[in-house]
């Protein structure tokens, strides 16, 4: 009889194992699924161990001493409640340990993946890529904006003869000195009329003053005769 249940023993475990490789390695996506469930169904036992431990202190407490063996029986129960939920807490920690250590290596997976992806792009469009003939493009655009520069300072120039300064300033001045000695001459060299106030003459000096300009017109006249 124990040949025969060890033969379907080791058939179903055979068959589970088959199974279990027809299956494959659960993805992480998966693995994470499965750890969130097992958190999930913990979590509502650790809810119900709570209310359990709970109503056995109420249970406790109403017997108290009047009937010990029921109340020390429900202590016992609760103790052993408590024990599982101590249990429970530390399974969850792990359980949650392991899901974030699996969440951060798929994160860290999928991250190196599309960085090789970008990698390889960018090998991809540098493989295009001459670095002579950029270096050559490049030096091209130099020389067509350094003759651009000298074709627009071409353009910008005056147009005509261009001359000294120095010397038309010279000239310049020759030719005002010209026309002021021209002005001298047209005035007959007469003396310059002073500036300052004439002094002011009594009603005497006015009378002699005019005798005198007479005799001086007087003398000329005569001095013209006589040649």
């Amino acid at each position: 009889m124990s040949k025969i249940s060890n033969f379907f023993k080791g058939g179903s475990s055979s068959s589970k194992s088959k199974h279990h490789r027809s299956r494959g390695t659960p993805s992480p996506q998966e693995a994470i699924h499965k750890l969130r469930e097992t958190e999930e169904m913990l979590t509502k036992k650790q809810d119900y161990l709570e209310k359990r431990i709970e109503q056995e202190l109420a249970t406790a407490k109403k017997h108290g001493t009047k009937n010990k063996r029921a109340a020390l029986a429900a202590l016992k129960r609760k103790k052993r409640l408590e024990q599982q939920l101590t249990q429970i807490d530390g399974t969850l920690s792990t359980i949650e340990f392991q899901r974030e250590a699996l969440e951060n290596s798929h994160t860290n997976t999928e991250v190196m993946k599309n960085m090789g992806y970008a990698a390889k792009a960018m090998k991809q469009v540098h493989e295009n890529m001459d670095i002579d003939k950029i270096e050559d493009m490049m030096q091209d655009i130099t020389e067509q904006q350094d003759v651009a520069q000298e074709i627009s300072e071409a353009i910008s120039r005056p147009f005509g003869e261009t001359y000294d300064e120095d010397e038309l300033m010279a000239e310049l001045e020759e030719l005002e000195q010209e026309a002021l000695d021209e002005g001298m001459m047209s005035m007959g060299g007469l003396p310059s009329v002073p500036s300052g106030n004439l002094p002011s003459l009594r009603p005497g000096q006015r009378a002699t003053t005019r005798r005198k300009v007479e005799e001086d017109d007087d003398m000329r006249m005569l001095a013209s005769w006589g040649t």
